[in-house]
């Protein structure tokens, strides 16, 4: 383990949020809130300590081991240090809840504590909503576009960050792909805020809901969330973006390049796009009777269709007083989520296509014992390694929902409440059914649920995997 490699990596990093705490701190000073100076606290106190882990070691090498360690790092620490703002103003005085709330944020979750979001000052509310447009990306991907780190190393610092079974360069060099993901991921950003300006929000709001959009998040500064403006321009506006986020941003690349049959073949693309158009077919019908119209049945369900399966959590409609149809489906997409490299969460529709095909494939063994059977995926074969990735994701998966929705149950809610708390936790996505539904918030639980769900939301953000090894002794021995 090198861990001069770590301290520097994890020192540079906490500068960086110190930077991005800048921003916040100037739309404070612009609205002239006293609360900017938690802020500035809070940057003197991540550059001190940037100062005394920057030094940059001789042996610059960095392995597997490594980069999800400092992945995991990074996360926790960054989290740790940006609820700070909230709980030295005083605008969250408990820090388990701006913990909670800022781990909700850099994991684009949406989850949220607060029972009145617009008594937030204005610095703070663009912090908490910022935090999802640098998490969506993700933050080492981020902070790769800048420093200067060889290609190799910043492979594996992707590897261990970006969603999904399989991690592929753009280019030759890793540190280029961040570029080149983050140069898609800000002109879409402007596309959207541009479009909802359009759409008659000023810019304040526009850049919020463009911030939580883009990283599918789902914060708001509005305690209607975008049902506030009652607008099916804005519905229709975020329903795309989220729908354009929820998607492999290397096939925006393709686009780039002009290869437009290899877009079009892409079969997750196409399973998304599917269960996106069922699921508001499905549910626009099972709801026609309480909006009386298919058009505005469709608006609603077509919007948290979009809301739902990309993880981003904004709502315009209370799905919680649904039919049970169209709870039953939302639930379904819930767990799903979005395609791989997107900055949607969920399980990711390319591992379901890799497990659906694996089951496939063990029916046609047992009918055609002397058949060969392959995975593939895009027309490519996939490897042991990738389908092993899969099932140990899968399994870990299952067993954290499951002990997650066991420890949370000493607060004594239902079971709704609580396994859709772990479930829309764990898969990034907001708000869930009952007590956390559309219309409520996660206040209710304690501090000991809050941080078990906050841990949910890392795990899910991380993809398990490198919050597991960050948590192992094994991985702190220099010898296995």
């Amino acid at each position: 383990m090198n861990y001069g490699m770590i301290k520097y990596i994890v020192g540079r990093m906490l500068l960086m949020e110190g930077v991005l705490l800048l921003i916040p701190a100037f739309v404070s000073l612009l609205y002239q809130e006293s609360s900017g100076v938690s802020f500035l606290i809070v940057i003197a106190v991540l550059a001190l300590l940037s100062l005394l882990l920057s030094k940059k070691p001789e042996d610059t090498s960095l392995y597997a081991k490594e980069g999800f360690v400092i992945v995991a790092l990074a996360w926790v620490l960054w989290s740790a240090f940006g609820a700070l703002p909230f709980v030295i103003s005083g605008c969250i005085p408990q820090y388990y809840d701006a913990f909670f709330e800022i781990v909700s944020g850099f994991t684009t979750t949406g989850s949220t504590v607060l029972t009145d979001i617009e008594a937030l000052p204005m610095g703070m509310n663009f912090w908490r909503c910022f935090t999802h447009w640098i998490g969506g990306m993700g933050v080492l991907v981020f902070v790769m576009t800048i420093l200067p780190l060889s290609s190799k190393n910043s492979m594996f610092l992707m590897k261990a960050e970006m969603p999904g079974p399989t991690c592929d360069k753009l280019v030759p060099k890793a540190r280029s792909t961040a570029r080149i993901l983050y140069g898609m991921y800000i002109a879409l950003s402007l596309m959207e805020v541009i479009f909802l300006l359009a759409g008659g929000m000023n810019l304040y709001d526009a850049l919020v809901h463009t911030f939580s959009t883009a990283g599918t998040g789902g914060f708001d500064n509005r305690n209607a969330n975008v049902a506030f403006y009652d607008s099916a321009y804005i519905d229709g506006v975020i329903t795309v973006f989220m729908l354009l986020f929820g998607v492999n941003f290397s096939l925006y690349y393709l686009l780039l390049l002009k290869e437009f049959k290899s877009v079009f073949k892409s079969e997750e693309l196409r399973t998304y796009l599917g269960i996106v158009a069922a699921s508001i077919a499905l549910i626009t019908v099972n709801i026609m009777h309480i909006y009386g119209t298919a058009l505005k049945a469709f608006r609603y369900a077509a919007f948290q269709v979009a809301s739902v399966i990309t993880t981003t959590g904004f709502v315009t409609a209370n799905f919680d007083a649904w039919p049970e149809f169209s709870k039953t489906i939302l639930l379904i997409i819930m767990a799903i989520g979005a395609c791989a490299g997107s900055t949607g969460g969920g399980i990711k529709v390319s591992r379901i296509i890799i497990l659906a095909q694996t089951v496939t494939k063990e029916v046609r063994q047992v009918l055609h014992p002397k058949s060969v059977n392959v995975v593939k995926l895009d027309g490519k074969r996939l490897t042991e390694e990738n389908t092993r990735g899969v099932y140990v994701y899968m399994i870990c998966y299952v067993a954290i929902l499951a002990f997650s929705v066991l420890l949370i149950s000493v607060d004594n809610f239902d079971f709704t409440t609580n396994f859709t708390a772990v479930l829309t936790t764990l898969n990034n996505v907001g708000p869930g059914l009952g007590g956390v539904g559309p219309v409520q918030n996660f206040s209710l639980y304690s501090c000991f649920s809050k941080l078990v769900l906050s841990m949910d939301m890392l795990l899910g953000r991380l993809e398990i995997l490198p919050l597991l090894m960050l948590l192992a002794p094994q991985t702190w021995r220099k010898r296995f």
